[in-house]
């Protein structure tokens, strides 16, 4: 129990707050979360839960792979050549790789776009800035601790969600359950 209390004290330091405010580059109609704390354009759209909801629940004919990650978090960064291979393999396969990043707003323009940009990352990358985790993290999972890495696999007939990080073999088996 003390572990679950942790665990989630340090979430909630981490995902941050914002104001409210929408990045100027942003249409009316996308929501989204606050900007960077010093109103730098950021490389990746920002999202508050409600904008985000939308990329877990698409009913079309592609398989989702949506991974909740930070720069600071080991396992995540770990990971996520799996999930880059994974892209790459499965492009062509109606695969969708999109990663969540849950890094703080002042962490955005000197660690999460250097590293993406170092790192090559071809995957689609958002970030979730939004404050309310007791109330978005049941709704991405009604059995999510709210702890990272943590991958939600979807399509239009199935879906199932790991809490844990993956090796590629481990990523590419959970894969298989839905794309045969």
């Amino acid at each position: 129990m003390n572990r679950l209390l942790i665990l989630f004290l340090t979430f909630s330091l981490v995902v941050g707050c914002g104001d409210g405010k929408k990045p100027k580059d942003v249409a009316d109609n996308q929501e989204v979360a606050v900007g960077s704390q010093n109103d730098e354009k950021v490389a990746f759209p920002i999202y508050d839960f409600k904008g985000l909801e939308p990329l877990l629940h698409k009913e079309d004919d592609q398989t989702y792979i949506i991974n909740f990650w930070a720069t600071w978090c080991k396992p995540c960064l770990e990971e996520l050549p799996h999930f880059e291979r994974i892209r790459e393999e499965q492009k062509n396969n109606n695969v969708k790789v999109i990663l969540v990043s849950l890094d703080m707003p002042h962490m955005w323009k000197p660690r999460l776009e250097p590293y993406v940009k170092n790192k090559k990352i071809q995957s689609e990358v958002v970030i979730l800035d939004d404050p309310k985790q007791n109330e978005w993290i049941p709704k991405v999972d009604e059995a999510w601790g709210g702890g990272i890495p943590a991958t939600l696999i979807y399509n239009k007939d199935k879906r199932q969600f790991f809490e844990k990080g993956f090796t590629y073999e481990e990523l590419n088996e959970a894969l298989n359950k839905f794309t045969k």
